[in-house]
């Protein structure tokens, strides 16, 4: 890292701040955008609104994460002392947004199916603020942060259910393909190289960045496999796949299976 770039004041902690207020702003703005479809209850609205302000933390995140390598392909080849803004300004941004909803889920949905995503949250601003306040490690931090191209549809995937679309709907059944795909790419190979580059650094890393990566990346691969045998039973394999059913129903398919439209999105 360029000495002089640890020499200037670490806005890393305004960015974040500014983020968290910008998503709850755009939180409660969502209220006048919410789908007739969607307002059967207040819960219902609550979880389009939620999802819906996940959606454009995936759109945003995961397209400045692709911009960053491309910005600064030396990046790939160096994840740990690479410095540059807009990658340290992405990770601030994207712990601002962990720390939001990490409040909002806890306000408005304790439930059984959340507890494990804000398990999640919880690992994710650890690390990432780590990041943040250290500068180092921002290239594994944007390597985590790719699995939000495949977010963008796993969040398209909850908002269609969460507004009734049946999952015999053609835009449903694109969107499942998009959603597995990427999932494959962005999430369990990107996830699982990064296990595999935090083994072969470990000398490189400190104590306390290598025992966070330790613990925290089995945890998140492990979810995100789990994650995807569940979707890919609840779209193709569950008998429920090819039936058309009510908000209510595809909900509690949802909560019964640990697919609930508030839990299991975002890295």
């Amino acid at each position: 890292m360029d000495p002089e770039s640890l020499e200037t004041p670490n806005l890393g902690y305004v960015w974040a701040s500014v983020s968290t207020v910008a998503f709850i702003t755009t939180n409660l703005l969502l209220r006048s955008v919410v789908p007739q479809s969607a307002r059967n209850t207040k819960q219902q609205e609550w979880k389009w609104r939620n999802t819906a302000n996940s959606f454009l933390h995936s759109v945003i995140t995961g397209i400045w994460a692709c911009g960053c390598f491309w910005q600064s392909p030396e990046i790939r080849e160096n994840l740990i002392s690479i410095y540059t803004e807009s990658s340290h300004h992405l990770l601030s941004v994207s712990v601002g947004y962990f720390i939001y909803d990490l409040l909002d889920i806890g306000l408005n949905h304790r439930k059984r199916s959340s507890y494990e995503l804000m398990v999640h949250h919880i690992v994710v601003i650890l690390c990432f603020g780590l990041a943040v306040s250290t500068r180092y490690y921002l290239g594994y931090g944007l390597m985590a942060l790719l699995v939000e191209m495949n977010s963008i549809f796993l969040h398209v995937r909850q908002l269609l259910l969460i507004q009734g679309v049946p999952r015999g709907h053609l835009l449903y059944r694109l969107n499942s393909l998009f959603c597995l795909g990427t999932f494959v790419v962005f999430r369990i190979a990107t996830l699982g190289w990064m296990t595999r580059w935090l083994v072969f650094v470990r000398n490189q890393l400190t104590t306390t960045a290598f025992t966070m990566g330790s613990l925290a990346m089995p945890i998140i691969l492990v979810m995100n496999i789990v994650l995807f045998l569940r979707i890919l039973n609840a779209d193709y394999c569950g008998k429920r796949s090819s039936r058309d059913c009510s908000y209510v129903q595809q909900l509690a398919v949802e909560e019964d299976e640990g697919l609930d439209p508030a839990g299991g999105k975002d890295a």
